[in-house]
């Protein structure tokens, strides 16, 4: 071998070396609420947009928040605008009658069963959300989803098999204050 050809494949053969004996780089994961900003052009409205993601088998299921904080809500005080599951998955959806009928509609919900940290596993239908694999969030659950460390949440996909969904709640402080949750 030349010794031109040997000087240009010595650096090569040397990065190369030195690369494979640094430790690969992990991506990093973020954990926690992600927090951004978004703007309703239509209403005329900044709000902020709250994301958590948690695990599953089926996915990355999402609770996402949508708040309108103080400063752009006219009594001055933060306010939810939404609160969804959004589970990836179809969800098997139950027809509910209302307890008072205007007209042939009925309410689109979903049973869940959902357990903050250890506690009592708590059985509740929520709002079908407006895709098939979102469900909005009551306010009361929400609520003791915030308080909690952990919670696992369990709904039936469309043809009946459970989906059993996990979330380590971060602390909860900014998202609270920005949608005044009490």
């Amino acid at each position: 071998m030349k010794p031109t050809a040997l000087l240009l494949l010595l650096p090569l053969a040397l990065a190369s070396f030195g690369l494979s004996l640094m430790a690969p780089q992990q991506p990093s994961s973020k954990q926690g609420w992600q927090q951004t900003q978004q703007t309703d052009a239509a209403r005329e409205i900044t709000y902020t947009h709250f994301t958590l993601v948690g695990k599953s088998s089926q996915g990355r299921p999402s609770l996402v928040l949508d708040c309108l904080p103080a400063k752009e809500s006219y009594r001055g005080k933060g306010k939810i605008l939404n609160a969804n599951l959004l589970v990836g998955t179809p969800l098997k959806v139950e027809y509910v009658e209302p307890e008072e009928i205007h007209g042939t509609s009925y309410f689109r919900m979903v049973t869940v069963r959902y357990r903050t940290d250890d506690g009592k596993e708590e059985v509740d239908k929520w709002s079908l959300g407006s895709e098939k694999s979102s469900m909005a969030i009551p306010k009361e659950a929400l609520k003791k989803i915030l308080r909690a460390h952990s919670v696992e949440i369990t709904a039936k996909d469309e043809h009946g098999s459970p989906v059993t969904m996990h979330f380590d709640v971060a602390d909860p402080t900014s998202v609270e204050q920005t949608c005044n949750v009490d």
